[in-house]
């Protein structure tokens, strides 16, 4: 099976609303599943360029980075051409802070964006490394 690299950048955008801190997460249209906006680095892009990118267009929101997380990867096997390919990608993610924007102002490959209490955040996500990156992110949110 062929294996192929893809990078990709995406952030863990804030706000705070009185005494609670919210974040952006987004629904799938394909999946349905809860995660953190993110996507593919174009070329010539930064990571934190495609980061705000991936945020705008995936959550409607304009964002400044506040610094970076980490870095996560993962394996998958990729079964939409007539060979599966193994998929290693690696996310660059970012602190973000709210600037403006509507998260209803999404794209098409988003069924939902919405502002999500951390805590319930945490709950929502599909995905382990995607929990771990915002527990280290609330740490880091003054």
């Amino acid at each position: 099976m062929r294996t192929r690299e893809l990078v990709s950048a995406g952030g863990v955008a804030y706000r705070k609303d009185g005494d609670s801190t919210e974040i952006v997460l987004i629904q799938t249209s394909s999946e349905g599943r809860w995660q953190l906006p993110k996507g593919h680095i174009d070329r010539a892009e930064t990571n934190e360029d495609a980061a705000v990118r991936e945020v705008r267009e995936e959550a409607g929101i304009n964002c400044e980075i506040v610094g970076e997380i980490e870095a996560i990867d993962y394996w998958y096997v990729e079964r939409h051409g007539k060979t599966p390919e193994r998929i290693h990608k690696t996310v660059h993610f970012f602190l973000m802070s709210y600037i403006d924007g509507d998260v209803a102002d999404h794209d098409d490959e988003v069924r939902e964006a919405r502002w999500v209490n951390v805590l319930d955040a945490i709950e929502m996500l599909a995905f382990e490394t995607e929990r771990s990156v915002v527990e280290k992110a609330v740490g880091s949110i003054s």
